[in-house]
């Protein structure tokens, strides 16, 4: 199988910690073809979307080290024809590029991508979770957005709680999370401001706080809308927020019935969105927030609970290529049976 992953540049990863080169560890153990690149090394030549790679040159056996894997790892480089691939892996930091998706749409009929182009246009917000509904939405807190100051100090005003979370729309990895609190109300309106921006460029986001907050949040990994690993994350004494980047720690977690739950009436929309790869963020039964476009915490979790989540990623990933191989030699057949037909 050729595979080739949409990524951040590979001199940026934490070897010890980068659930991105599991998923490139695991392809390379089981002798695909894998190369690596970049939205920037997109192009198009004569109308074909092509990328610049650093193909993985295969030599002695891949390494059972991760770290040494990647120390020790080399490549060629390449311009290769996107639909070449069998398999596209969108591993990209936020916040999305959406000219890289425009790249990928011409391929989308010829190779796999994981996750879809059209989920990651919808999911990659704060306002995704807003669009579950049925039995999903009760696991929806309160939110609100606007870019109107007034609108959301009648929010904060007319709210019961002492307290809301409030956040960027275009944040990431816990960046710009804040608790407001009633009693520090007359910082509100400055804070706005400053979310906002003077040219009323910003979207804010505010949430009812959740109780059990400060007791950090639960990170579930879902693959193909069902849970495949979870880990709860602790935030540190100096922080409110739980994102391993902001200093949180990460501690084994089995997930509740209610956690369970909200993981079954997720799911299915998940998959309708072609959101194969998710990691969900629940504090108390609460959905937080989605992560479509590289959801970590696959090597974290893999030391929690002595698995190896990219395994399981790496088998749904060939059999669905498979799947789709079977299609096209099914179809193959029948047309020459057709053809065959033609020349009696």
């Amino acid at each position: 199988m050729k595979i080739c992953f949409l990524m951040y540049p590979w001199d940026r990863i934490d070897a010890e910690n980068d659930s991105t080169l599991r998923l490139i560890h695991e392809a390379a153990s089981r002798s695909m073809t894998v190369a690596l690149t970049t939205p920037n090394n997109l192009s198009i030549r004569d109308s074909v979307p092509y990328a610049f790679c650093n193909v993985l040159k295969k030599g002695d056996k891949v390494s059972a080290s991760v770290p040494n894997f990647y120390k020790n790892a080399s490549f060629k480089r390449c311009k290769l024809p996107l639909a070449g691939f069998d398999a596209i892996v969108m591993r990209a930091n936020p916040p999305l590029d959406t000219t890289a998706l425009n790249f990928l749409d011409s391929v989308r009929n010829d190779v796999f991508i994981m996750n879809d182009i059209d989920g990651l246009r919808i999911a990659n917000n704060k306002l995704y979770p807003a669009s579950f509904s049925g039995e999903a939405a009760r696991f929806i807190p309160a939110t609100h957005v606007s870019k109107s100051q007034d609108y959301l100090e009648q929010v904060f005003d007319e709210s019961d709680s002492p307290k809301m979370i409030m956040k960027p729309l275009n944040g990431f990895g816990g960046q710009g999370v804040i608790v407001i609190e009633k009693s520090a109300q007359q910082n509100f309106r400055s804070l706005l401001e400053f979310y906002i921006g003077s040219d009323q460029g910003n979207y804010v986001i505010l949430q009812d706080y959740i109780e059990g907050a400060d007791q950090g949040d639960v990170r579930v990994l879902m693959l193909n809308g069902e849970p495949i690993g979870a880990m709860r994350r602790v935030p540190s004494s100096k922080d409110i927020r739980s994102n391993i980047s902001a200093g949180g720690k990460e501690v084994k977690h089995s997930l509740s019935r209610e956690e369970k739950a909200l993981c079954k009436a997720l799911g299915p929309q998940l998959v309708r969105d072609g959101l194969y790869l998710a990691g969900l963020d629940i504090i108390n039964g609460k959905l937080i927030e989605v992560n479509v476009l590289s959801p970590g915490g696959i090597t974290r979790i893999n030391k929690l609970n002595r698995c190896k989540l990219q395994k399981q990623i790496m088998d749904f990933i060939e059999n669905v290529v498979s799947a789709r191989d079977l299609v096209i030699e099914r179809k193959n057949a029948f047309r020459k049976a057709i053809e065959d037909a033609e020349t009696l």
